[in-house]
């Protein structure tokens, strides 16, 4: 959680949004993540509703999302009186042919939510309360506003080497969304690049930007036993942004069009005053799956401090002379150093109910000093 917080602060994570087919939104750089965001998963979202299938009917699975802002009234009247983003969706695993090195599949999502509301919007908005007739129920079914459909595939190069491309329409979106990412995995290092048009951010105040183009290159260090990590890459975006859920016009500076060259490194250290260390006897290891802990990382009760420094340094080229979308300006070179401390707190190994008490936090404090 504690790098999380600090990594989506200085660098564009990829955050769980169900905004999206493909389940992901890019954190705004230099902003925080929303409360209650999460990274998002190392799988595609195709790749989990193929596994989700299998446990649920006919292969229909259910997905609500809150909005993240409640909508203005701008947007509200532009929607039609409808919320946009958030609410509940039906989604469904299509078709999903594969072989030894690549893997494609076909995702689909239908919104009820959508459509209950304008068949509701109509009946209010009539003389009498009427029920709508079943050709006015027919045409809302066949709204395509309701409806996305994403086709995902991912193939392997190499052993090393890994190219995901997806594509998704969303039915009141004028045209598709697209995404193409190439990893390669080094032993200690990552190398991705990325490409989205248009890709989708998510700033601190819960406010969707979709800007029109976006491309970057990322070389990021594996997390080391000292602590120690260090990434730098090249990001450029390109377009006006655009707010989904808001009339905001005050767009975050890293988002304006421009190409960015940035470095970071952090340090982490975890000190445990006490932990107590576990070890099963031959009954518990045949004990069921329900009796023993849902995470073996907090199967053991400890206190702990940990904390974490780094510092972050950005160069942008372009895009100043070109806005005209708001007055301040963003400075051609930054440098940023954070730092963070939290103590931790855990009684039980998590094999009791929910409600039980487990863990404790007493909060962490944090820091940043900008310096240009």
């Amino acid at each position: 959680m504690l790098r999380t917080a600090m990594d989506a602060a200085f660098w564009d994570l990829n955050l769980s949004s169900g905004q999206s087919l493909d389940g992901t939104a890019r954190s705004v750089p230099g902003e925080p993540v929303p409360p209650a965001t999460a990274r998002s998963s190392r799988t595609v979202r195709p790749q989990q509703l193929s596994f989700l299938t299998r446990a649920f009917p006919l292969g229909i699975i259910p997905s609500f999302s809150f909005p993240t802002l409640p909508p203005s009234p701008q947007k509200e009247e532009e929607e039609g009186g409808e919320v946009k983003l958030g609410g509940f969706c039906i989604q469904s695993f299509l078709l999903g042919p594969s072989s030894n090195n690549w893997w494609t599949g076909l995702a689909g999502q239908f919104r009820p939510s959508k459509l209950i509301s304008n068949i509701k919007k109509e009946v209010m908005s009539g003389d009498e309360m009427e029920l709508p007739a079943a050709k006015d129920v027919a045409k809302h079914i066949l709204d395509k506003s309701l409806y996305a459909l994403g086709l995902f595939s991912h193939i392997s190069l190499t052993e090393d080497t890994s190219l995901l491309f997806n594509v998704e329409r969303h039915g009141e979106k004028k045209g598709p969304r697209s995404k193409a990412t190439l990893i390669h995995r080094l032993p200690d290092h990552d190398i991705t690049v990325e490409a989205a048009w248009p890709e989708l951010f998510l700033d601190s105040k819960g406010t969707y930007w979709e800007v029109p183009a976006s491309a970057s290159l990322d070389i990021a260090s594996l997390i080391s036993p000292s602590g120690l990590r260090y990434r730098f890459g090249l990001h450029k975006n390109s377009g006006h942004p655009e707010a989904l859920n808001s009339s905001s016009d005050d767009v975050p500076l890293s988002l304006i069009p421009g190409l960015c060259a940035k470095a970071a490194f952090s340090y982490e250290k975890t000190r445990d005053l006490w932990r107590e260390h576990v070890t099963k006897s031959p009954e518990e290891e045949e004990e069921p799956a329900w009796l023993s802990s849902y995470d073996i990382q907090l199967n053991e009760p400890h206190a702990a401090i940990s904390g974490i420094i780094g510092g972050t340094c950005a160069a942008w080229f372009g895009g100043n002379k070109n806005i005209s979308i708001q007055s301040k300006k963003r400075d051609p070179v930054s440098v940023d150093l954070f730092g963070s401390l939290r103590y931790t707190f855990q009684r039980g190994k998590f094999k009791k109910t929910l409600m039980t008490f487990h863990e404790l936090m007493l909060g962490w404090t944090s820091a940043q000093l900008h310096l240009l």
